[in-house]
């Protein structure tokens, strides 16, 4: 195989787990990485090469040509695979420069930022029929009325621009119980000088939470596809998974399907959908637009998405392939999950008893791999090492 695979981070899981599912089919793996502090992907045995790029934040365009002259190095273009928002922001506000030297699966430039953006995307989903949670910008007219008689509280305040907004807040919204804590939070982000949206809390506990992960090939077509079921996410309530079990759905392949296709979207992408408990209906949260936290799992079930990515950029496709069937495996991100279910049983959400019932599933780990085991054993001792800290801060 003459193209290289150069994945963009390797200090979360997600670049860990593109890098083990493309290794494992031969495929030349490249980690680059701003930093050598907390990358334990790439302890992975399944990476061929490491490379430390400047900054893609602090110093955007010394980043872009970094990859450009690497790519130009390289016999045969390279494919292109970004674990991160922020990475993917960069490739869109670069993108006929890195498409002339890498493989990518989008051919239009900015459709990887408007899917992303919080405003773009409900005029996207209203304009296709699709079901969204009311929502009423922070600069409408009659603002506060609207928020009392459609929004009402408790509401949240989500960013239009999701990398942005946790970089600054670390976290992924705020949720607001009145005017006085929306008021607030409206002056916190207008003095970051951050985009905002209010927006409608539809019903229902975190396993109301659903997903539609699906590739789309160079005609825009759904060819690889799944659904999933969340169980528990981190921070809880509005957090990234930690806990997700696969689940056959076919009304969201119907929905999450025509409206990916419909954009004209390629590659890889995840609907997320909360259906409403009172309704049944499913809404559309957020789209992501690059590997999913857990890619892992998809990996276990017969999808090999960095593959299937690569295969298809480099001329020789994938047969296209489904899971319709409902298998229970489960995806566990073990620590984050043990925060969150400290947090779920003290605000009594959840029970002892609810949670063990989980833990007899079979399990796709975030991290943890038998087979390729220094990035797990390099994760532990950096938690170690961190908590160690704070214990001799005290």
């Amino acid at each position: 195989m003459k193209n290289k695979a150069v994945i963009l981070g390797t200090n979360y899981y997600i670049g860990l787990s593109a890098i083990r599912c493309l290794g494992t089919e031969g495929v030349h793996t490249v980690a680059v990485d701003y930093s050598d502090e907390d990358t334990y992907g790439a302890k992975s045995k399944y990476l061929s090469e490491r490379v430390i790029s400047p900054h893609y934040k602090e110093d955007t365009r010394a980043f872009v040509d970094f990859l450009i002259d690497y790519a130009k190095m390289q016999d045969a273009k390279p494919v292109l695979i970004p674990c991160h928002d922020s990475y993917v922001e960069v490739i869109d506000d670069y993108f006929e420069e890195f498409k002339e030297h890498y493989l990518i699966p989008q051919t239009e430039a900015g459709l990887y930022t408007k899917l992303m953006n919080k405003g773009n995307l409900r005029h996207f989903a209203q304009e296709l029929g699709m079901a969204v949670p009311e929502t009423v910008g922070v600069d409408e007219d009659n603002f506060e009325e609207k928020v009392e008689t459609i929004i009402k509280f408790p509401c949240i305040v989500k960013p239009v621009d999701s990398p942005t907004f946790v970089a600054k807040f670390r976290r992924k919204l705020f949720k607001v119980y009145n005017f006085d804590e929306l008021n607030e939070v409206l002056a916190k982000v207008k003095e970051a000088g951050l985009e905002v949206i209010v927006q409608r809390i539809i019903p229902g506990f975190d396993d109301h939470m659903y997903t539609f992960d699906a590739y789309l090939n160079q005609d825009s077509k759904v060819t690889h596809w799944l659904t999933c079921q969340k169980f528990r996410q981190y921070p809880i309530n509005f957090g990234a998974s930690v806990y997700t079990v696969q689940k056959y759905i076919p009304e969201l392949y119907e929905i999450g399907s025509k409206f990916l296709e419909a954009t004209g979207y390629k590659g890889f992408a995840e609907i997320e959908f909360k259906k409403d408990e009172d309704t049944g209906n499913y809404y559309l949260i957020e789209v992501n637009v690059r590997i999913t936290n857990f890619n892992h799992l998809i990996y276990t079930l017969g999808l090999n998405i960095p593959y299937i990515t690569y295969r298809e950029l480099t001329g020789n496709p994938v047969e296209p392939k489904a899971i319709t069937t409902t298998t229970n495996r489960a995806f566990w991100y073990g620590y984050e999950d043990m925060l969150a279910v400290k947090d779920y049983v003290k605000t009594g959400q959840l029970s002892v008893k609810d949670i063990m019932k989980t833990y007899f599933r079979p399990k796709a780990y975030a991290i943890w791999d038998w087979k390729d085991p220094k990035p797990g054993i390099n994760y532990s001792s950096m938690l170690i090492g961190k908590v160690a800290k704070k214990v001799f801060k005290r």
